[in-house]
């Protein structure tokens, strides 16, 4: 095969608040003739996520920091151009975490294979890929069951939908917040949320307690801060919070007071805890056969915003923090 020129986004300096276009350069790379047990990938599909902000900085984290001058690394969904090892074959679909790059070659065990059956396979990077998984983890992370109330905080972007979705078959009740009227219309009569609310327009806890009166019994949190503050002051004893995310906080150069209610913790019983997905991948195979079957019976629905071109890309990472997602923001390379 003749020499590919991948075209690659990489970091070019450590953002220091909110990034900006300048904190990252595009590059052109050619790949090197492929090796035997390798795989030569085409990006069709790559995902963008907020906690790619976290690896934006220096120091250690969960996961590795992004190296300065390299290709950032993210979710993607691609199809084999051409193969030298035995576990895969030209035109198989498959995902990886090598994004913001249109060609690479990696081993097999780096590739999981998805089915070409879904369509589209940008569908691997939302409600069936890792975003749909943390929604999963998240609600058997603290056992929600029939009958809860669940307050979901950025419900509309990619993981928040499919929680709520998630949860309503679970039988539970759900609340949603996020930031426009067009958004909240999306929760309603897409997902099946029984309300929500614009956390942009009045007190988060005015609001919260307007739509449960009687309080709630679990908090799926994407957003901390004030959003966290007024969940603590909403959950009922014995109530749980699912901590996955906190976008409110991820530009900040300085760390923000934690809530002024913490102590609700002690007085409600209330349980906290954390999510990293990727420490679930083991059970990766049960969240497959669950949800993908909740999808393919049409009773789980994939909502997306889609990006065209891998020089759209840091306009598209951008844009989370200023909220223009709804659902699974994802940029289409092809």
């Amino acid at each position: 095969m003749s020499k590919i020129t991948s075209r690659e986004i990489r970091l070019a300096s450590r953002p220091k608040g909110v990034p900006t276009a300048d904190n990252f350069t595009p590059a052109q790379t050619e790949l090197q003739p492929l090796p035997d047990q390798q795989v030569l990938v085409r990006n069709l599909f790559m995902s963008v996520d907020p906690y790619m902000r976290g690896r934006m900085n220096a120091g250690k984290s969960y996961v590795p920091p992004f190296e300065l001058g390299k290709p950032l690394e993210g979710g993607a969904v691609g199809e084999v151009i051409e193969s030298r090892a035995k576990e895969f074959k030209p035109g198989d679909a498959v995902t990886s975490s090598f994004g913001w790059r249109e060609y690479f070659i990696a081993s097999p065990k780096m590739l999981h294979p998805v089915g070409r059956e879904v369509q589209p396979l940008s569908v691997y990077l939302g409600t069936l890929g890792m975003t749909g998984m943390t929604a999963w983890v998240g609600l058997n992370l603290v056992e929600v069951k029939a009958g809860d109330v669940i307050f979901i905080s950025g419900a509309a972007g990619a993981v928040g939908n499919v929680a709520g979705q998630l949860a309503k078959l679970r039988g539970c009740r759900v609340i949603g917040s996020a930031g426009s009227a067009e958004k909240m219309t999306f929760l309603r009569e897409e997902c099946g949320f029984d309300s929500a609310f614009n956390y942009k327009v009045g007190s988060i806890l005015d609001q919260l307690n307007l739509e449960a009166p009687d309080g709630i019994d679990v908090y799926y949190d994407n957003v901390g801060g004030e959003t966290l503050e007024a969940a603590l002051a909403a959950l009922r004893v014995h109530g749980r919070i699912i901590a996955c995310g906190g976008i409110s906080g991820y530009n900040e150069e300085k760390p923000r007071p934690g809530p002024s209610n913490l102590f609700n913790m002690t007085t409600k019983r209330l349980t906290m805890k954390g999510l990293i997905v990727g420490d679930w991948l083991d059970r990766q195979g049960d969240f497959e056969k669950e949800v993908g079957g909740y999808f393919r019976a049409g009773q789980l629905k994939n909502k997306e915003t889609v990006v065209e071109g891998i020089d759209q890309a840091v306009d598209a990472f951008l844009g989370l923090f200023a909220g223009k997602n709804m659902g699974k923001m994802v940029v289409k390379l092809t």
